[in-house]
């Protein structure tokens, strides 16, 4: 008999008339105004103006969703574009399907853009977006709950989650209980968040070096998370692709950290459009 699990969501979909309401896009919709609140908040305490952050994610949102799209689809191709499927569908992004490698690589060129308009250097913007950025990670998370996705191979632990036949994998119809790496991924992300917080209260980090520990962080959850997933993936030498990635952004991030260990002599903080304008005046003087 069996007295712990977690459920699966009723539903996914609400209708409004004829207009449906996706809990996969809400989650994907609430992360991205959380993070842009507490980038905002972070900007503004370090003497910036709050109107810069809205202003980049503009650009970066956008660029965000399309790298996370195209990058699970360049991973992927054969679920889109092989005989029997439909290449369509490689465009229903409320289906799940987001890569985070991919929407922080282009959203990274997006908020390049967006900093270039502000006269803001893109490491600091990122810098103070790293704990934003991983907190929206961990409510986009929940958006794979509701679509019953992504989850880990069968369990009978405390906290195993229930999936529905309809989305159980085609060689275990028969199990119902799962690990739930959704959730075991949004709690990691909470830890990375407050992680970076606490470096950045305590420690200060120069220029860069913030981001940097976000995604030394993130990808070594990552890793063992994926390692439990067993949704569709393509493998190379025994690992998931997501794996060896994973593993390139964890091996660079320790590179970039230990080549710029050495201690600032000074403290700089992270320049807003008025602190680059007088500079700018400074030098043509």
């Amino acid at each position: 008999m069996t007295l712990a699990y977690l459920p699966s969501p009723s539903q996914g979909v609400w209708h409004l008339g004829p207009v449906p309401i996706r809990a996969y896009a809400l989650c994907i919709i609430t992360g991205v105004f959380v993070a842009v609140w507490l980038t905002g908040r972070r900007w503004a305490a370090r003497g910036g103006n709050r109107e810069d952050i809205a202003d980049i994610a503009v650009w970066a949102v956008p660029f965000g969703l399309l790298g996370g799209r195209l990058y699970h689809v360049i991973t992927d191709p054969e679920l889109y574009f092989t005989a029997g499927q439909q290449p369509i569908r490689a465009l229903y992004i409320w289906d799940g399907g987001l890569g985070i490698p991919g929407a922080v690589a282009l959203g990274a060129v997006g908020a390049w853009l967006g900093c270039r308009r502000r006269g803001i250097r893109l490491a600091d913007f990122a810098d103070m977006a790293a704990p934003g950025l991983v907190l929206a990670q961990a409510i986009g998370r929940w958006g794979n709950y509701f679509n019953q996705e992504l989850f880990g191979g069968p369990t009978s632990l405390p906290w195993k989650l229930l999936i529905d036949p309809a989305h159980r994998p085609d060689d275990s119809p028969t199990v119902a209980f799962y690990h739930p790496t959704f959730l075991y991924e949004s709690l990691w992300d909470l830890g990375v968040m407050a992680l970076l917080l606490w470096l950045d209260r305590r420690y200060r980090p120069r220029r860069g070096r913030l981001f940097a520990c976000y995604v030394l962080a993130y990808t070594a959850g990552r890793a063992w998370i994926e390692a439990l997933r067993v949704d569709h993936a393509n493998h190379f030498l025994g690992l998931r692709l997501n794996d060896w990635v994973s593993a390139a952004l964890f091996v660079g991030a320790l590179i970039y950290l230990y080549a710029t260990r050495r201690p600032a002599t000074e403290e700089t903080p992270p320049p807003t459009a008025d602190t680059e304008a007088a500079h700018e005046d400074s030098a043509a003087r």
